[in-house]
């Protein structure tokens, strides 16, 4: 704001640069610059920590504990997991401590101000940011055509097979009736022939059962004027 940038020019220049250095800056920066700035309490020199650790969070997402107590000017480790509790209470930052790995894990962080020279950085990228997901629609594009080639293809080769087997089975079932026609011209008729004997059979089969019966009387007789 106007307002606010006149104070860089003004009497209230130190309280100016201290506010940048919460805005944009570390506990490092303070301590830089402590004898011209206007002294801190203890609740904010621990949220200008938390910041702190924020700005490293976006560079590190495994962040030693010798670079915290070094950053934050802390005299052991239990001072500073005690300063991460509190950061991770007001949702400042999510992560774990790594105890045995003397670490600190960071999930996700809140942003940051923004410094004005800090923008075409990111502008820049976002460009690339930009132009790599046209690279990967690109390619999801190119995936998708030769899908859709692929599956236009096995359609094509389905529908192949499917005319393929009518017409065979057109064939058999022509070939059939052929076979079926040359050996009976009528099947009922041949059913017929098959359940009623040819004529003559019957009469054929009578008179070698009547000569049978009579060969039997006859040979009776001649056993009976022998005796």
């Amino acid at each position: 704001m106007p307002a606010v940038r006149e104070l860089a020019d003004s009497e209230f220049s130190p309280v100016f640069r201290l506010l940048t250095i919460f805005a944009y800056g570390t506990y490092a920066d303070y301590l830089a610059e402590a004898a011209n700035l206007p002294p801190l309490t203890e609740a904010q020199k621990n949220k200008l920590r938390h910041l702190s650790v924020v700005t490293l969070a976006a560079k590190i997402k495994c962040i030693p504990y010798s670079v915290l107590l070094e950053q934050l000017q802390l005299k052991n480790v239990r001072q500073l997991e005690d300063l991460v509790i509190e950061a991770v209470y007001a949702d400042v930052l999510r992560g774990s401590l790594d105890q045995r790995n003397q670490r600190l894990e960071v999930d996700y962080s809140i942003g940051r101000d923004i410094r004005r020279e800090e923008l075409s950085t990111i502008t820049r990228t976002l460009q690339e940011w930009c132009q790599g997901c046209e690279v990967v629609l690109s390619g999801i594009e190119e995936q998708v055509s030769r899908a859709n080639q692929h599956k236009e293809q096995q359609l094509a080769l389905k529908q192949q097979i499917e005319s393929e087997v009518a017409n065979l089975k057109k064939t058999i079932k022509v070939t059939t009736a052929a076979a079926a026609a040359a050996t009976s011209q009528d099947p009922e008729q041949h059913l017929t022939e098959l359940r009623e004997p040819a004529p003559g059979t019957n009469q054929r089969q009578a008179s070698k059962k009547t000569s049978k019966a009579k060969g039997l009387r006859g040979s009776a007789k001649i056993w009976s004027k022998s005796n």
